[in-house]
């Protein structure tokens, strides 16, 4: 078994443990009403993307989302959370450095010997999450967790369905489909973009991922027999039939999303097997983007 084949293994246990902790964390994590922006780099950019849009939606606070390179300089936040699986990501430590003394920053990390425990103001270490792959699965989706149970938006039912999600076979003749669409709305957009990022990363597929909205507006033009198009949450009324017309598969998300992702990551992994690939190790990819100076 690869690395990244047992880490997605053990979402679950992640899960279940970040969500009895995230009470203890209440006080580095955002209060009911701060504006807040999030932010990562890579696959903690699209858990960024669904954190935001959740506590939004949720009425807790006005929410951005941004790539740590493309935070916006002349805004101005009550409090910054940045996820940084290596805690040692360049475009994430010289923004917390910016940020010290001007704006509270919390970082969600796995590794607490990293020099991300003192450019943040507080830390909350994920040290069970952390990874040997360098393709991203459980610390991503544990931290999610903990910001979702942060919000009381998790329920002993999301970790049912990662089980789930675990235990099924994959739909017939997924593996064998030559590109992959992924489909989000709301929180579930961020989920797709990191579908679409670990079969890039992991199989080398050709991968897109939408708004499911915008899919009809010029990308569905793409859709073959060789097509598949999952979507991550309820679909749009229409679009499976639509989508089905072109001769694509369609791959409805009937999981919590969160677990839709986990069926996607041993989807990456299964399409990386049949090319006689090695997910841990993908190509032009490190664990962590270190820039020289």
């Amino acid at each position: 078994m690869t690395y990244v084949e047992d880490e997605l293994n053990s979402q679950p246990e992640c899960w279940t443990r970040a969500a009895a902790d995230a009470a203890r964390h209440t006080a580095a994590l955002p209060a009911a009403g701060e504006r807040v922006a999030i932010v990562g780099c890579g696959t903690s950019y699209f858990m960024a993307q669904s954190a935001a849009a959740l506590r939004e939606d949720a009425g807790l606070g006005e929410t951005d989302a941004f790539a740590a390179s493309e935070f916006p300089r002349g805004r101005t936040y009550d409090r910054v959370v940045a996820l940084t699986r290596s805690g040692t990501t360049t475009e994430v430590l010289e923004l917390l450095t910016e940020l010290k003394g001007r704006t509270r920053t919390v970082a969600l990390t796995a590794d607490p010997q990293t020099p991300v425990m003192t450019a943040a103001d507080d830390v909350v270490v994920l040290d069970y999450a952390d990874e040997r792959s360098v393709v991203q699965t459980r610390f991503a989706t544990t931290a999610l967790t903990l910001l979702r149970a942060h919000l009381g938006l998790h329920t002993d039912a999301v970790v049912a369905d990662a089980r789930a999600a675990l235990a099924a076979d994959l739909p017939e003749g997924l593996v064998e489909r030559t590109q992959f669409t992924f489909l989000g709305r709301g929180w579930t957009v961020g989920l797709a973009n990191e579908a679409g990022l670990k079969m890039r990363e992991a199989s080398l597929s050709w991968t897109e991922a939408y708004p499911a909205m915008e899919y009809r507006h010029g990308p569905i033009s793409i859709s073959t027999t060789g097509t598949a198009t999952w979507m991550f949450g309820r679909a749009p009324e229409g679009l499976a039939e639509q989508v089905r017309e072109t001769g694509a598969m369609w791959v409805p998300g009937a999981l919590d999303p969160l677990a839709e992702l986990v069926r996607a990551q041993r989807l990456a992994v299964a399409v990386a097997t049949a090319r006689g690939l090695d997910p841990d190790r993908p190509r032009h990819l490190t664990r962590s983007v270190i820039l020289a100076p």
